[in-house]
This record gives structure tokens, C-alpha cells and sequence, in this order.
């Protein structure tokens, strides 16, 4: 039997082989640390020789930012596919989708997003500013805002900050328990859509105020 299941390993596919040793790197992490996992720790969980760990990843460090990046960057197919429907149902089956994510993989996120809350490394730091940026585009394009351009690298930085906001909160609901789900839940669609309904709007009447009140915020 253990030779049968290791020649259905061999045959795994180059991505679906990738995809084993994240997963594994994803848990031992979780549980751990970065210094206590060893690549041949993560080679034995993922059933592999440690050398393949080299050649799809390079190193432990190129490693673990990949499962980082894996963790904090929100996948194009979340938003495509989202249901032809309204902004606020889009919107809120994201957030569940992100939470759903969050909660099955508790101890990686929390790995991933621990090193923001003592800044001490700027290559986890770079990959959570292209979190933002990639979620910034993942919102106006779950809301269905993707034309907008008056006042778009503002909406862009509130988006932004409301992303580092999830984080926080994501803290709350997993380390001190001051949410539970359903709590965190509504505390980040209402937020997300108070966001773009109400406060970028009126950031678009106060610039219009300020210009030749001529133009209209969009509807």
C-alpha cells in the first residue's frame, strides 16, 4: 500500500504537487513558528523529498512569504465568481467567503499578520502593502465600481485602511474574542458599505465644493 500511494504521489501534477507542500508549509507554520519548522519538517508532512521543496520555492524564507501572500492576498476567481446581482450582496458574500478563509486556516492567518503588529520584517511588510492593493481592486470590482474615476486613488486609500481595520478586528475575533463571527461579520460588510455609500460620496461633495460645482457624484 505504501508503495502504491507513494507512485500515485509521483504522479501528482507540478501545481497540484506545489499546492501539497503549501499546504503543509500553511499548517506547520500555523502551529509553530518560522524559526521551529524546518524544510524537512514541512518535506515529511507533504510527503516529498526535501529537494523538491528547493525547486518549486528555492528556500524556507521564499517559503513561508509564499504562504504568507497566500493567506493575505485575496484570488481573482473570490470576485468572479460572485452572483450577477446587487452591491450589498456581493459585498456580503465576500466578506463570509474571507471569513470562511480566516476560519479555517486560524493559526496561519494569525502567523501571516503577526509580524504587522511589531513591524519587524519588510518583506512580509511589502506583501501586506500588495494585499492592500490587490483587495483595493478585489472591493470596486465585488461592488461593481470598477469605472470609477473622480476621486478613485482616494476611494482607493480608504479601501486601503479598511483593510488593515480587518485585520485588527480579525485580532478580535480570534485572539481576544471580543466579536464572535456573525458580530465580525456585520461589523465588516456595514463598514465596507458605509465606505462606499456614504463616505465616498460625501468625499466627492466636498471636492465639488471646493471646484466649480459643475460636476455630480456618481449614483
Amino acid at each position: 500500500m505504501s508503495s502504491g500511494s507513494r507512485t500515485k504521489r509521483r504522479r501528482l501534477e507540478p501545481e497540484e504537487r506545489r499546492a501539497e507542500i503549501l499546504a503543509a508549509a500553511r499548517r506547520l507554520f500555523g502551529d509553530g513558528s518560522y524559526a521551529s519548522v524546518s524544510t524537512s519538517d514541512i518535506a515529511k508532512a507533504a510527503g516529498v523529498a526535501r529537494p523538491l521543496i528547493n525547486h518549486y520555492f528555492g528556500d524556507k524564507r521564499e517559503l513561508y512569504l509564499e504562504v504568507v501572500r497566500q493567506m493575505v492576498i485575496v484570488p481573482a476567481p473570490v470576485v468572479e465568481n460572485l452572483p450577477d446581482t446587487t452591491m450589498e450582496h456581493r459585498l456580503t458574500i465576500g466578506v463570509g467567503h474571507w471569513l470562511d478563509v480566516v476560519e479555517r486556516n486560524r493559526r496561519a492567518w494569525l502567523t501571516a499578520i503577526g509580524h504587522e503588529a511589531v513591524g519587524r520584517d519588510p518583506e512580509v511588510d511589502r506583501i501586506l502593502r500588495e494585499a492592500d492593493e490587490v483587495a483595493a481592486d478585489r472591493v470596486l470590482e465585488a461592488a461593481l465600481m470598477t469605472g470609477v474615476t473622480e476621486g478613485r486613488e482616494q476611494l482607493r486609500a480608504m479601501i486601503r485602511s479598511y483593510g488593515g481595520m480587518l485585520r485588527a478586528a480579525s485580532r478580535e475575533w480570534l485572539v481576544r474574542g471580543s466579536l464572535d463571527r456573525e458580530e465580525l461579520r456585520i461589523f465588516l460588510t456595514g463598514s465596507i458599505l458605509h465606505l462606499l455609500k456614504v463616505t465616498y460620496p460625501e468625499l466627492l461633495a466636498g471636492k465639488l465644493a471646493a471646484g466649480d460645482g459643475d460636476s455630480r457624484p456618481p449614483v
